[in-house]
């Protein structure tokens, strides 16, 4: 009995498993599809910023209610999650927290007028600020401790 020189495989190989390269095409939508979803994370941010400075204010039987402080939890959680979604970067975070910064910087200086959006003795405007900035934060610091995902597009 003699036995083959090479070893035969009982199964054969999947040489088709692995896809092809993506085309130039495809590379540009996917470029598109990253950038649109930036800047919509950006408008998130923006939106989450003013939704939570217009409920700061909101009463119930003449007192306080912190609801802007839920809405600005949900809201940063759901806008940082959907930026690294979208943009597929560990810094895609910021994309939603700078515009958010920004606009409770601006919130919380007097204007020429005397206007003030975030007072002082508003503990609302001040709790929804410190949770905003640690919510941002804490899902920044979770994308940079977390695995780059492997890309399956060549």
């Amino acid at each position: 009995m003699t036995l083959p020189a090479t070893p035969m495989p009982v199964v054969e190989e999947e040489v088709a498993a692995v896809p092809p390269p993506p085309g130039r095409t495809a590379r540009l939508f996917d470029v598109v599809l990253r950038v649109v979803g930036g800047l919509v994370a950006v408008a998130g941010g923006v939106l989450t910023a003013l939704i939570g400075l217009l409920l700061s204010t909101v009463r119930a039987g003449g007192q306080l209610i912190g609801v802007s402080v839920a809405v600005t939890i949900l809201g940063a959680i759901a806008v940082s999650w959907f930026a690294y979604a979208t943009v597929g970067r560990k810094w895609a975070v910021a994309l939603p927290a700078l515009p958010w910064f920004v606009l409770m910087a601006v919130a919380a200086v007097r204007t020429a007028e005397g206007d003030l959006l975030v007072a002082g003795d508003n503990w609302v405007g001040l709790a929804m600020i410190t949770v905003g900035a640690m919510t941002f934060a804490v899902m920044a610091f979770r994308q940079m401790l977390s695995p780059q995902p492997r890309r399956h597009d060549g």
